[in-house]
């Protein structure tokens, strides 16, 4: 079993997020929990990657067309950070 951690930032977007986002955001984080960031290239929905450039050794999945999860894991503590949920907004705060 992965656990699933969030940052303030993230905490914050999830609470402000739309009904369906929400649902599919709980989705997410069942498939992450059970098995990992490896098991959400299971879902061609989630459209999981990982991420280039500044956000490099983040991932990525998308929620909707507009929602995505951006996330890290740590494999030795079988963990995964959500860094941000947001309307795909890569910049940094």
């Amino acid at each position: 079993m992965w656990e699933v951690l969030e940052s303030r930032i993230a905490e914050k977007n999830i609470d402000r997020l739309p009904k369906n986002i929400l649902e599919k955001y709980e989705f997410w984080k069942s498939v992450v929990h059970i098995s990992g960031s490896e098991g959400l290239r299971a879902f061609k929905g989630f459209k999981d990657h990982p991420l280039k450039g500044e956000w490099k050794g983040h991932g990525s999945s998308y929620l909707n067309d507009t929602y995505r999860v951006i996330y890290m894991t740590d494999g030795q503590n079988v963990r995964v950070y959500v860094v941000d949920v947001n309307p795909h907004d890569y910049r940094r705060r």
